[in-house]
């Protein structure tokens, strides 16, 4: 049994006479953390790239299947239900039976919901297809979370999970971007056998370089051996509470301009797949400095001073939006401020997995889980509120931006009447 305070023994030759160390991650040379990083990354971006990839390709859709594009817009709801419905399975199974077969089982039914997806013949089909695809790629962002959760704490964990942040929040933006250039080169099809195939690599990679990370024992700890105890002991946590609706509110704010930018950039500001694609890249760099300095701003004032600052950012950059676009300023009023929103939404995220996580450790996958379906099942519902809301006058950046704003509102005072800044303790070295 481990002690009271969490330590256990280093693995080697003889455990008994190794050193104890807090966190098991503690000991594992910083190279191949960097491996991790990257495996767990690329596991993480798995559904990012699956619900936004063809985002490009939305007003080929329209066309291919002769329908509206907030008919569109519900498959991408769709995958996004799916992606939350998936972690809120995964997680409390990783728990239970370890995070290395849920994982793998979920990978292959997206493969095979993407290979469905490239040869559906009307939009139904596309729709049951994109929900599958969404399930099976769940399993990558709860367990990568989960598996950072198993090896690191305190501060380190802070870093670790910054650098996950870095890629939840950065593959949605970059994802397009290469939606972009495949539909130069291939039909709207083939994005679906460019993921079918990237659910593969990421199946074989899963199998052979992502060791289990929750022994049996640690499977059983007391008071959260069923799943409804896992649910029960996270759902119970007032902070918790309060992180899954700030990110839940800044995940449908991002997902608001995603959803809404195919028809706002190329239809109302006329840019083609090249343009659209370039102006992903440049929002991308928002999102990179957005993490990575929220990664060392956490470790010295707190996360939860971070979020104090990056929601209220969030709020005002939506209202410049709206402000801008009445004003008549164009392309520039509404390109700039966005700019900053992405940003603030690259603060808010590992600042609000931060929070999340290292308070439950014993439920990481529950937790990880529970965060992840708030993220993109609040943003799944929200998000096509920009197309109903447009109606049949076409997307603005005033329409897109009043469903950001209200989402930042929403945060905001999550934050202040839920998380209760000056009630969360600093994070442990």
């Amino acid at each position: 049994m481990p002690p009271a305070t969490g330590a256990i023994r280093t693995l080697g030759p003889d455990p008994q006479t190794a050193p104890v160390v807090l966190h098991p991650g503690d000991a594992i040379p910083a190279s191949r953390r960097v491996l991790y990083v990257l495996l767990l990354g690329a596991l993480t971006a798995l559904g990012p790239f699956t619900i936004d990839l063809y985002l490009p390709a939305f007003p080929l859709l329209e066309s291919a299947f002769q329908t509206s594009s907030a008919a569109i817009q519900l498959t991408l709801t769709g995958t996004m239900i799916g992606f939350a419905l998936g972690q809120l399975v995964v997680g409390p199974l990783s728990d239970t039976l370890g995070r290395r077969v849920p994982l793998l089982a979920a990978t292959v039914l997206h493969v095979l919901a993407s290979a469905a997806a490239a040869l559906a013949p009307d939009l139904l089909l596309l729709g049951v297809a994109r929900v599958a695809m969404g399930f099976g790629a769940a399993a990558g962002a709860v367990v990568a979370m989960a598996i950072v959760r198993d090896l690191f704490g305190g501060k380190r964990l802070v870093v670790m999970l910054s650098r996950l942040a870095l890629v939840t929040g950065l593959a949605p933006v970059v994802a397009p971007l290469i939606g972009s250039a495949l539909l130069r080169v291939m039909p709207w099809e083939g994005i679906f056998v460019v993921l079918a195939g990237y659910g593969a690599v990421m199946l074989v990679l899963a199998l052979f370089g992502i060791p289990e990370t929750l022994p049996p024992a640690r499977r059983r700890d007391r008071g959260a051996s069923t799943v409804w105890q896992r649910y029960r002991s996270v759902l119970s946590d007032r902070v918790y509470l309060g992180v899954l609706v700030i990110g839940g509110m800044t995940f449908s704010g991002l997902f608001s301009y995603l959803s809404a930018s195919p028809f706002l950039f190329q239809q109302t500001h006329g840019f083609d797949e090249l343009q659209y694609g370039l102006l992903f890249a440049v929002n991308s760099v928002g999102i990179v400095i957005g993490t990575q300095t929220a990664a060392r701003l956490a470790t010295r004032f707190g996360p939860q001073w971070v979020l104090a600052w990056s929601t209220a950012v969030l709020l005002l950059a939506a209202a410049a939006i709206i402000v801008c676009d009445q004003l008549g300023l164009g392309l520039w009023g509404t390109a700039i401020p966005l700019w900053v929103f992405i940003a603030a939404c690259g603060f808010t995220f590992p600042c609000a997995q931060v929070l999340a996580l290292d308070r439950h450790g014993r439920a990481a996958g529950t937790a990880a889980s529970l965060l992840g379906a708030a993220n993109f099942g609040i943003a799944g519902i929200v998000s096509p509120l920009v197309g109903w809301i447009a109606g049949s006058t076409g997307i603005t950046g005033t329409t897109m931006a009043s469903v950001m704003a209200g989402c930042a509102v929403v945060g905001v005072l999550a934050l202040w009447f839920i998380v209760r800044p000056r009630t969360v303790g600093m994070l442990n070295p």
